[in-house]
């Protein structure tokens, strides 16, 4: 039971907090396409994406299920692994301050001076319906491919995979529904920094099962590498900010 804990917990957390990145980003161009053009819209643009996405899940998931597990953790395992190092990456370029941190009040604005330019549309807003289409299947894309990559890493991981994405989709609903501005005050960098380290983590740990290697402590080792990486992000950002600091400014 300790052992499935340790794989079915880190498996939820991870898809939630990823999931959580990219519906606060969509939620931000949403809302700006339901102030600036109205909320019919970009609700049905934002409730068709994600029906889209709700039917890959259904039918890329068992499908990978009917596949060799140690051929699916292999090479999920490599794209989760090369997925979280981008975002562990760039997180630590944020931190170290090389890159400007996201700022999401900003492409708010200037999402909505954009739809402003576009001028009313008489009828039925194709703009505003495209946007928010757009802008959900993006992010969601995104979610769709953590879900069925960690649910593909194990038997019976997939549906915690699942619950942790509509948990997260359920917060950034609610949240938006309340304060009905962009959700600028989450930390999204602290937490592209987490997923970047689980996503890591998880893919380090597919792939090893993939090629037939027997991790010491099986699923403990996830933790293991998750503080790892966790330890080697840390240590590396000062050195970035370092390097940023000295490094000569262009002619």
């Amino acid at each position: 039971m300790l052992v499935n804990w340790t794989h079915t917990g880190p498996t939820v957390v991870a898809a939630f907090l990823a999931s959580l990145v990219e519906f606060v980003e969509a939620l931000t161009v949403v809302l700006a396409v339901g102030v600036v053009r109205g909320w019919r819209g970009a609700l049905m643009g934002s409730g068709a994406a994600t029906l889209v996405l709700l039917a890959i899940i259904a039918i890329l998931g068992p499908a990978l299920m009917r596949i060799p597990l140690g051929m699916v953790q292999l090479v999920v395992g490599t794209l989760l692994l090369l997925f979280g190092l981008r975002w562990l990456r760039k997180a630590i370029l944020r931190a170290a301050g090389v890159i400007a941190l996201h700022d999401e009040a900003a492409i708010y604005n200037k999402q909505a001076q954009a739809l402003r330019r576009e001028g009313a549309s008489a009828g039925w807003d194709k703009i505003a319906f495209a946007t928010a289409f757009k802008i959900t299947m993006l992010e969601g894309i995104e979610v769709v491919f953590i879900v069925i990559a960690l649910g593909a890493g194990g038997i019976g991981l997939l549906l915690p995979a699942s619950f942790g994405a509509l948990a997260a989709l359920a917060v950034v609903v609610a949240l938006g529904l309340i304060v009905h501005r962009p959700l600028s005050r989450i930390p999204e960098n602290t937490l592209k920094f987490v997923v970047g380290v689980l996503l890591s983590a998880f893919g380090t740990f597919w792939v090893g099962e993939g090629l037939g290697l027997t991790w010491p402590g099986q699923d403990w080792s996830i933790l293991g590498l998750i503080a790892g990486y966790l330890l080697v992000a840390t240590i590396v950002v000062p050195t970035c900010r370092g390097r940023a600091i000295t490094a000569p400014s262009a002619p």
